[in-house]
Formats: structure tokens, C-alpha cells, sequence
């Protein structure tokens, strides 16, 4: 039979969806053509297919061969298709059983040698290999990767000989069962190594229980940028769901997969030169960005008001919805973006304004122009914000007579405001939507007023009024209570202080 068909899997956002190529071979004029909107280095895994076979001593049919991507509507790109269109070709050539080929998938960048090489994506393959029941072949290098999905028959392959030896039933190749990975230790500092602060460690354990948003405000060399670095010290493990959700994101990006951190929350950092396309993703073929290698983790942008105001706008959809979507004339890919955004700035241009050693000279019309570059909508969306002070030199020297507490501990009442919040809703607070806001955020009558009072004080928007709620809930579960007491209110309203200052 000249007609062989054997499924592959492109890449669309963070989706695999199936790719049937189509491979058939009939008399003409010796040649290879492949159709269904390839990009160029799809249409150039011909000349990689053709050496492989020959290096690999199959026949190359001398013939017309036509090769068929299916759906046609879908873009491919990459090196992915190769091995399945070289399997494709032994298939209608009659040199691989063509029945054991339609019961895989196949995955994977052939050398001329006919080594098989990694691709990235396979984690979202994995997933959709599994759900299909057809066993996964793809190169060794991906395989840890693909093995973090359960139920998914993995064989593992080397070279093209391999393959199609296995194939043949002539010498099969195991399922691939991973050995166990050790976690690996990153060195992310200890909130034990920041002398003083107690009131911006307070303000981020609050944000890491409940996942907020958070604004830091300090004159130069006071901790922001050690604090931000030390954050995700405090923050738990991601659960199984949250791990495969970041996994998939990362495996499609050019950042690399490290199956022994899978668990660990992201922590992105982004120079304020970078672009909007580089935060929210782009490309011809959409990538993720900043926003998305963050999903379940932290983005921390330092000297906010050094980013351009358009790229920090583009922010604003991704905060409230938790998802971004690219759009392109083609096609459209969206991307998961539940982060947590941790900012720092200074309160002015020079810095020191309102520093203890005097040094500032802003004028009260640059310092306005400068804290402006961050737009209110965007600030309304920061759930707290906190002043960094500077420490003084005997606290620095010295440290505090109680010492320091260690970021374990902290982690330890985080995790469990944490498990609240999940028992109580299945989310962190700052998911809350109304509808959740008014069943789990119920205040009493003074506790209230005391809101509208600040409201009305100092400006605040509706949205500001629910997210105090949702802080306050985040409070009251650190101090493992079921009601939203007045004093966690008042705790929650003084951090929206910052949003009205000039």
C-alpha cells in the first residue's frame, strides 16, 4: 500500500492539538512535497528525513512523494514533524509495519545521522497522548519531561533504527518508568538575613497567604529588592494541578524545563528596558511572556516607574482576568498569567524623599510627574501597598535583640492561612470574585463603617473596597480566625494608604 497515515502533535499556545501526516507515494518524476501550511523549517525536514533514511541504510523511494499536514488550517512549525514523516515514508514504503505506526504518536528532530533530538512543548503532548490511549514516542532527552504526566505509555528512543525496530517487533523498546529526581536546593536567601523591616516582612507574608499584589516604597538600599528575592522562600509548593499548569508553560518557551523544580513557584524578573511584547508574549507564532513563565509564581518588577507606561498598561486585563490572549491574523493563542506582582520603586526621582538624611530637592511637581508614570488604574489593581524605611546602622550592625525569624517559620503560618482559603473556597483570596467576596468576606457593622470612612477619605474605587475584603479575609485566616474582626479591617484599610499621596 502506497497510502500511510501516523499522527504527530503541533503546538498552539499552551494546547497540542493532533496533527495527522499523511504520506503517499506514487509513480512520477522522483520527488517530495509536503502541504498543510508548513513554515520553513517544516519544509526543510525533507532534506533531514531523506539523510537520515539513507545514513540510517533505508530506501529512499525513488518516486513522487506527497506529503500531507493535516488539518491544512493549522500552522506548523519546527522540527517536531520529522520523525513521524520519516516513519511515515518507511510506512508506505513498506519498510515498517504500518499497523503498529497508527497505534503511536510521534515526536521529535531527526540529524542527518538519524539521532533524534528534543523538541520543546512535549509536556502538553504528554497530555494529549494520554488522553488519546496511543503510545508516545519521542527522543530520550524528553522524556523526564513527559513522564511527570500519569498514563501516558512513553518509549523513549535514541535513533531512528530504534524506532523502527521496535515497530518491526524486532526488538522492542520499554515503556519508559522515570527514576526518582532529587529536588534540587536553590540558594533564595532567608528572611533571617534582613535585619529590622518587621512591618514590610509582615506586609509580605500577608500577600504571600493570600496571593496579592503588592507595591514597595523606600528610598534607595532599605531591602526591597533583597525582601522581593527572598520571597518565594515563604511561599509553598506548588500542589499537582498548579505544577502541570506552570510545567506546560515553560516547555514551550526557550527558557528550558527542569523537571527537579517542577514544584517550585516561578519567580520572574523582568529589566525595566523590556518591551510589552516581552512581558504579555508575541511573535509570529505566539510565545509566552514574562506574565506567563510567572503562572502560580511571582513577577517582580523593580524601579517601577523606570518600565514605559504603555508596557506597564498591558498588565491591567492580565491582573483582573488571570489569562492573556494574543491575537494574530491567522490564529489567536491564549496563555495562563495567574501571577502575583511584587513592584518596588523610589518615592521620587532622587530617591530620598522623605529619608531621615534630608539629601532630597524634588520639587512637589516632580515628584508628581514621576509617581504618575504609574497610572491609577494600574496602582487601584495593586492590592497593598507598604513603606520600606531605612534601618538604622546599629540594627544593620547588630541586628535585633530577638534575633531574626526564619523564613520557615513564616512559611509554616502561610501554609496554613493558605489551606484555609482552599478548604473555605478552593482558591487563594485574591481569586475571590464578588459573588465569593459577599458569601466568605462579611464584615460587621463597624468594621463597615470603618471601610467607608476610609473610602471616602482617601478616594478609594469599588475595586479597592473588595480587595480590603480580600485582605482582610487573608488576615483573619493568619490569625486562623473564622470572622473578619475590626482589627483585621484596619490592619487590611492601612495598606491602601499609599494610593492617593502626592
Amino acid at each position: 500500500m502506497s497510502l500511510a497515515i501516523v499522527y504527530s502533535r503541533a503546538r498552539q499556545g499552551i494546547e497540542a492539538p493532533l496533527v495527522s501526516v499523511e504520506v503517499h507515494i506514487s509513480n512520477g518524476l522522483p520527488s517530495l512535497s509536503i502541504v498543510g501550511l508548513p513554515e520553513t523549517a517544516v519544509k526543510e525536514s525533507k532534506d533531514r528525513v531523506r539523510g537520515a533514511l539513507l545514513n540510517s541504510h533505508f530506501e529512499f523511494p525513488t518516486r513522487r512523494i506527497t506529503i500531507n499536514l493535516a488539518p491544512a488550517d493549522l500552522p506548523k512549525e519546527g522540527g517536531r514533524f520529522d520523525l513521524a514523516i520519516a516513519i511515515g515514508i518507511l510506512a508506505a514504503s513498506g519498510q515498517v509495519d504500518q499497523k503498529a505506526a497508527r497505534n503511536c504518536e510521534f515526536i521529535g528532530e531527526l540529524s542527518l545521522g538519524g539521532e533524534l533530538r528534543p523538541v520543546n512543548g512535549l509536556l502538553a503532548v504528554a497530555v494529549r497522548s494520554a488522553q488519546s490511549g496511543r503510545e508516545l514516542i519521542l527522543p530520550k532527552q524528553n522524556a523526564a519531561e513527559a513522564s511527570l504526566v500519569e498514563n501516558c505509555r512513553i518509549v523513549a528512543a535514541c535513533h531512528l533504527l530504534e524506532v523502527c525496530a521496535h515497530l518491526n517487533r524486532q526488538q522492542l523498546i520499554p515503556v519508559y518508568h522515570p527514576e526518582p529526581v532529587p529536588e534540587k536546593t536553590q540558594s533564595i536567601g532567608d528572611f533571617a538575613e534582613v535585619h529590622g523591616q518587621y512591618q514590610v516582612k509582615r506586609t509580605l507574608e500577608v500577600a504571600a497567604a493570600g496571593g496579592h499584589n503588592l507595591l514597595m516604597l523606600g528610598p534607595p538600599g532599605t531591602g526591597k529588592s533583597m525582601l522581593a528575592s527572598r520571597f518565594r522562600s515563604i511561599l509553598p509548593a506548588l500542589n499537582e494541578e498548579q505544577a502541570l499548569e506552570t510545567a506546560a508553560v515553560t516547555s514551550i518557551s526557550d527558557t528550558g524545563f527542569d523537571p527537579a523544580n517542577w514544584k517550585v513557584p516561578p519567580f520572574r524578573a523582568p529589566h525595566h528596558t523590556a518591551s510589552s511584547a516581552a512581558l504579555v508574549g508575541g511573535g509570529s507564532n505566539p510565545k509566552p511572556g514574562e506574565i506567563s513563565l510567572a503562572h502560580n509564581g511571582t513577577l517582580f518588577l523593580d524601579e517601577l516607574p523606570e518600565f514605559d507606561r504603555k508596557v506597564l498598561e498591558v498588565l491591567r486585563e492580565p491582573l483582573e482576568t488571570g489569562n492573556i490572549t494574543i491575537s494574530r491574523a491567522a490564529h489567536q493563542a491564549s496563555f495562563p498569567a495567574r501571577f502575583q506582582l511584587i513592584a518596588a520603586m523610589n518615592p521620587c526621582p532622587c530617591g530620598y524623599l522623605g529619608d531621615s538624611s534630608g539629601r532630597c530637592h524634588c520639587t512637589s511637581e516632580q515628584v508628581q510627574r514621576y509617581r504618575s508614570r504609574i497610572s491609577g488604574p494600574l496602582l487601584d489593581r495593586i492590592d497593598m501597598h507598604v513603606e520600606v524605611p531605612r534601618v538604622s546602622h546599629d540594627v544593620l550592625r547588630h541586628g535585633t535583640p530577638e534575633g531574626e525569624e526564619t523564613s520557615a517559620r513564616i512559611r509554616a503560618r502561610v501554609t496554613a492561612a493558605r489551606n484555609l482559603a482552599w478548604q473555605r473556597c478552593g482558591q487563594a483570596n485574591a481569586a475571590l470574585t464578588a459573588t465569593e467576596i459577599k458569601k466568605y468576606c462579611r464584615l460587621s457593622d463597624a468594621a463597615h463603617d470603618l471601610i467607608e470612612q476610609a473610602m471616602n477619605r482617601f478616594g478609594l474605587s469599588n475595586r479597592a473596597y473588595h480587595r480590603i475584603l480580600k485582605v482582610a479575609r487573608t488576615i483573619a485566616d493568619l490569625a486562623a480566625s473564622e470572622n473578619i474582626e475590626l482589627n483585621h479591617v484596619s490592619e487590611a484599610i492601612g495598606y491602601r494608604k499609599l494610593d492617593r499621596r502626592n
